[in-house]
């Protein structure tokens, strides 16, 4: 199995690049799912923010390095390069990479 984020579907799949992707029967609902599959939180007043991956909780981050690790741990071994691609992780209220109050 390739773990290269590059041949693999941000929602998921892990198509080869460049295949079609049916979404009939055979595959998932797409209309319903999230346009990234990592999500951030807003900042909180504690300087983290919560992070969800393909809708499961995986931690509260205080850095990028926390988030990077999560997303390691979530099969994603080159997820520093991920970070600022809307097509994997959506940033929500709030600048990124900004954990706590300004």
């Amino acid at each position: 199995m390739n773990n290269d984020h590059a041949s693999s579907d941000p929602t998921g799949s892990t198509s080869p690049a460049g295949s079609a992707h049916d979404a009939g029967a055979d595959g998932p609902d797409v209309t319903n799912t999230p346009a990234a599959p990592v999500v951030v939180g807003r900042p909180a007043g504690n300087g983290a923010r919560r992070v969800t991956i393909r809708a499961r909780s995986a931690g509260l981050a205080h850095s990028d390095a926390d988030l990077v690790e999560f997303l390691r741990r979530a099969g994603l071994p080159d997820a520093e390069d991920l970070l600022d691609d809307p097509a994997w992780v959506h940033w929500q209220e709030g600048p990124p990479h900004i954990y706590g109050p300004n």
